[in-house]
């Protein structure tokens, strides 16, 4: 069997990855071509040119390497057509992953899978339509997301988050991580004011002022507050100004003992809430943007919340504070409460982790089964 992969950022590679190991404990003369990181190279996959070339976010990036970028899509989709692989496997990215597809389609019959459905659920369902006529069939992470594509004709297999088959951190490891940063057992406030510059910019100030009435009631409550590497000298910098002496960590070892260790949680909106979920971590969710972001997407956002233990557990029990709601006041008693009365958040968390698949095959193994049976049936 033949498949071209494409991922264009870190997450596709660890998708990727993975569903190139499933396919390979099921069809060992698997041929692999296309676009990936280590992680999809790691599985056999020889690289058509570096992956980080697709790594572009924002339209102020994107223009100086639109030309570049046009000739990349019509270099990999000549080498899908030359190719002529059983199937196409474009993993989010769709900027780049999904016009590839569509040359792909235009041009002959590859079955198409596209890894990462759209968030149609949330904003711009326009999009799945988009889709049919490019894409054959959908694999999801999340449970709620395949009517939404069936809803158009195209096939959708929800094959679980990835995030069940991280590890977690034990109990001893948490242990031992408040012993060698001097914890002791004082209760742990997470922050966590997002991973790129803008956002901590912008959130930094309200989560700091958000800390310091909390901390009032509990002085004895430490603030851990993990940094991704390429922002750990701006995080460093910005808590200076927050109360109670933060601790800034930037390993990967202690950022997971850290949310095991953890009483409670703030953070900025996104994925990090399933990583929290998944370490049982109570938790607090705020956003802000600027006033135009604001104005469009509060005509677009199609549900009453976007924090993602609450879509997937279906409650709404994870407290969140966006846009003009990301004030200290509201944000700090919302902490308050998250701390003395934990135990609806716990049960939300727990039936998160089972409904993305926690406890089943992992997530890569049966995205595998899923490419094989639609294979199976083209």
């Amino acid at each position: 069997m033949k498949i071209f992969v494409i991922a264009g950022e870190a997450s596709g590679d660890k998708l990727g990855g993975a569903a190139l190991a499933g396919l390979r404990s099921l069809v060992p003369d698997l041929e692999i071509h296309g676009v990936g990181g280590p992680l999809m190279q790691a599985q056999g996959l020889e690289s058509l040119f570096p992956m980080d070339e697709l790594s572009v976010m924002g339209i102020a990036e994107v223009l100086p390497k639109y030309r570049h970028l046009k000739r990349r899509i019509a270099q990999t989709a000549e080498a899908v057509l030359a190719l002529k692989p059983d199937v196409l496997l474009t993993i989010d990215s769709p900027d780049f992953s999904l016009r590839v597809a569509r040359r792909v389609k235009a041009a002959s019959a590859i079955r198409t899978v596209h890894y990462v459905a759209p968030t149609v659920w949330a904003w711009r369902r326009g999009r799945a339509k988009k889709m049919v006529g490019v894409v054959d069939q959908v694999l999801a992470l999340f449970p709620f997301e395949p009517p939404y594509m069936e809803a158009v004709g195209i096939r959708c297999d929800f094959v679980g988050h990835p995030v069940v088959a991280e590890a977690v951190a034990s109990e001893e490891e948490a242990r031992d991580f408040r012993v060698q940063h001097g914890l002791g057992d004082a209760p742990v406030l997470l922050a966590l004011p997002g991973s790129r510059r803008g956002e901590i910019n912008r959130l930094a100030g309200t989560f700091g002022a958000a800390l310091a009435p909390v901390l009032a009631a509990h002085p004895e409550m430490r603030v851990v507050v993990p940094a991704a590497p390429g922002v750990i000298g701006l995080v460093r910098e910005t808590v200076r100004a927050w109360p109670g002496s933060p601790l800034v960590i930037d390993n990967e070892m202690d950022k997971r003992a850290a949310f095991k260790a953890a009483t409670v949680a703030l953070a900025a909106s996104g994925t990090v809430s399933l990583e929290l979920a998944a370490s049982g971590t109570p938790m607090v969710i705020a956003y802000d943007m600027n006033w135009l972001s604001r104005q469009i997407i509060a005509r677009m956002l199609k549900v009453d919340t976007v924090t993602l233990v609450n879509l997937v557990s279906d409650t709404r029990v994870v407290p969140e504070f966006l846009g003009i709601e990301c004030e200290p006041k509201a944000i700090a008693q919302g902490l308050s409460d998250a701390i003395a009365n934990p135990n609806a958040q716990l049960e939300a968390m727990s039936l998160t982790m089972q409904r993305l698949g926690q406890g089943d095959e992992d997530p890569g193994l049966r995205a595998a089964r899923a490419i094989l049976d639609g294979v199976k049936l083209f």
